[in-house]
């Protein structure tokens, strides 16, 4: 699904969220190839013109996400909690750190030792970055939220510093492991729930 897209889905949910009503969703999607400057973004950390990304069949979009310049493409699993934390914590950094570990805990689940790295937000392995994390709280209700790498092809981080940080980038299949995507979302989802005391239940929310 398109970044605009999935987009829409997140504000139709949030919106619910911040007028008491609904349900938190955790929303699993995979992005064609697109390019997202955050909030904090630095237009310095995009490497290439937008023409070129366009020739190379990269979307560009700017975006109100925490954080700054980021990729998502097929192999990628990206998971937007639309949360209103309100009902768990009004704690903006708890609320990352808690994301962090649900993605350290799936990555154990596959033989990966992940970790944080003081003073940045995402999860590391051999100081390459495996999985980002940007998020936007409003009313305590929390869009947008982390990209996976599970067997994304690195080449399209290329056009950009990650996050603007002059650090590698990695995947679950550059590290030898060969999971598959199901799997993974089953295993986000389990430690999402342990981490968060959820209930999940999975549904489908359909494309507008």
């Amino acid at each position: 699904m398109s970044y605009g897209e999935a987009l829409e889905i997140q504000s139709k949910i949030a919106s619910e969220r911040k007028q008491g009503r609904g349900v938190d969703h955790l929303l699993f999607v995979e992005h064609p190839h697109v390019i997202t400057i955050g909030r904090n973004g630095h237009v310095e950390n995009l490497l290439a013109p937008e023409e070129t990304l366009r020739r190379a069949g990269i979307e560009l979009y700017e975006s109100d996400r925490g954080g700054d310049v980021t990729y998502h493409g097929p192999g990628q699993i990206v998971a937007y909690p639309i949360m209103d934390l309100r009902e768990w914590k009004r704690d903006v950094g708890a609320f990352v750190r808690a994301i962090e570990q649900v993605l350290i805990d799936t990555l154990a689940d596959f033989g990966i030792e992940a970790e944080r790295i003081a003073g940045l937000t995402g999860v590391w392995t051999h100081q390459a970055k495996i999985a980002a994390i940007g998020v936007h709280l409003s009313r305590w209700v929390s869009t947008h939220g982390l990209a996976l790498n599970v067997s994304t092809d690195l080449q399209y981080f290329q056009y950009i510093v990650p996050c603007g940080l002059a650090k590698p980038v990695t995947s679950m299949t550059a590290l030898g492991v060969h999971a598959d995507t199901e799997d993974v979302k089953s295993a986000l989802i389990r430690h999402f729930g342990q981490i968060f005391d959820y209930e999940m239940q999975r549904e489908i929310v359909g494309i507008i």
